[in-house]
């Protein structure tokens, strides 16, 4: 059983030592920042131009209410006018991140399709071609 914990804590130390958790934990720092970039664009620039192209509605305040409010029984609704900014607020990130594997995809390809110069021969391959350049060069005397 002991050596079962210490293999688990070694096999964890190991895993953390990859570069990969740094860089996931890297992603998740960014991605987070980048959420709150989205929600604010998705909230203050494209839900009110889409509430004025359709009227003046306000996607925010878009609910049905099942119960009014009484005294101090705030009202039960569906406010589904959030679950609507929400379902932009995913393809807006979804359409970004497309676009960045997109840009990502063609900067490799366009990295593996640089010439490379060719590999050097192995040393056995030089050396018969040299022994095959002697032997023409004797029969040519």
């Amino acid at each position: 059983m002991k050596e079962e914990k210490q293999g688990f804590w070694k096999d964890f130390k190991a895993f953390i030592a990859r570069g990969n958790v740094a860089d996931m934990a890297v992603g998740i720092v960014v991605g987070t920042a980048f959420t709150a970039i989205v929600n604010s664009l998705v909230q203050e620039v494209i839900m009110p131009f889409v509430g004025w192209l359709i009227g003046g509605v306000n996607f925010s305040d878009l609910r049905v209410v099942l119960a009014p409010a009484s005294g101090e029984i705030p009202e039960v609704a569906i406010r589904y006018g959030s679950f609507l900014n929400q379902i932009i607020n995913f393809l807006i990130i979804s359409f970004t991140v497309f676009v960045m594997i997109r840009l990502l995809g063609k900067f490799r390809r366009k990295k593996e399709e640089a010439p490379k110069a060719p590999p050097a021969p192995p040393a056995d391959v030089v050396l018969l071609t040299e022994i095959r350049d002697l032997l023409k060069a004797r029969e040519e005397k």
